[in-house]
């Protein structure tokens, strides 16, 4: 089993994007399999807006919130806390090796979760033998590939390139989004549906948050450091890219779109 580097760390310009999500914006095509009582798990869960929101469409069902990084757990836990959410349970976990028993969840979740991991079909394997017979795995990632953006500009051009040969270094695979059936069926699920959903980004107060965003990545978070310290780029590169982005996002008829794939399992 293969580890990797999360790409993108837990730097604010992240989390930030990470606390935007909502079970509406993210996780649209898993709502009409949700009912209260349920039991679900999620993967991978952040700062915990997402999980939040899912817990309060199964409650009471219990709701386990597991994240590699102890730190956005206690931001996680303090969101429930905030919500008055008492059915969430937080543990610090990795996808790959869930310390788990068979069958524990009649739903299991992950969202932009593969696309930073060295095995997914691995994870996807442990996300099905956690999930009770005939309960559903679902996972969402994103597929850099596939984004797209107007006006068209060399700067942003060399962003997509250059954040998926850090992103391949690192060990993921930035365009897991178009994969993740394929992963799916590898992983031993016969019962696979297959969708897609995307995010845009076209008003002016949608711009500067999501340029402003990568323009902060690009020269301050994790992606920075593995992209200078791998070779991948200089100081100067990601400088020029940053300021790319800030002028994208200056830009009236600026509009940007992320693309997911979107996978439910029958277990």
């Amino acid at each position: 089993m293969t580890d990797a580097v999360y790409t993108h760390g837990h730097h604010d310009a992240v989390l930030r994007s990470h606390r935007w999500r909502t079970a509406g914006n993210s996780a649209a095509y898993l709502l009409p399999r949700l009912r209260p009582g349920l039991s679900l798990l999620d993967i991978g869960c952040g700062p915990g807006t997402l999980t939040a929101d899912l817990a309060a469409r199964v409650a009471p069902g219990r709701v386990l919130a597991v994240d590699a990084d102890a730190g956005v757990l206690a931001e996680a836990r303090a969101v429930a806390e905030e919500r008055g959410l008492t059915n969430i349970r937080f543990r610090q976990a990795d996808a790959q090796r869930l310390a788990l028993p068979d069958g524990s969840f009649d739903v299991v979740h992950s969202h932009q979760v593969l696309q930073h991991l060295g095995d997914p079909v691995a994870a996807l394997r442990e996300m099905r033998r956690v999930c009770a017979p005939g309960g559903v795995v679902a996972a969402r990632d994103c597929d850099y590939a596939a984004m797209t953006w107007y006006p068209q500009t060399d700067g942003l051009d060399a962003w997509l390139a250059l954040y998926r040969r850090v992103a391949r270094a690192s060990g993921g695979e930035p365009d897991a989004g178009r994969r993740l059936a394929a992963w799916a069926r590898r992983a031993g699920f016969t019962d696979v549906t297959a969708s897609a959903s995307a995010w845009c980004f076209a008003t002016d107060e949608e711009r500067a948050w999501w340029s402003g965003l990568w323009a902060e990545r690009t020269t301050a978070s994790r992606y920075a450091r593995l992209a200078a310290g791998g070779g991948h780029a200089t100081e100067a590169d990601l400088a020029r890219i940053a300021g790319a982005w800030r002028a994208w996002g200056r830009e009236p008829d600026g509009w940007f779109s992320v693309l997911h794939g979107e996978v439910l399992c029958r277990a």
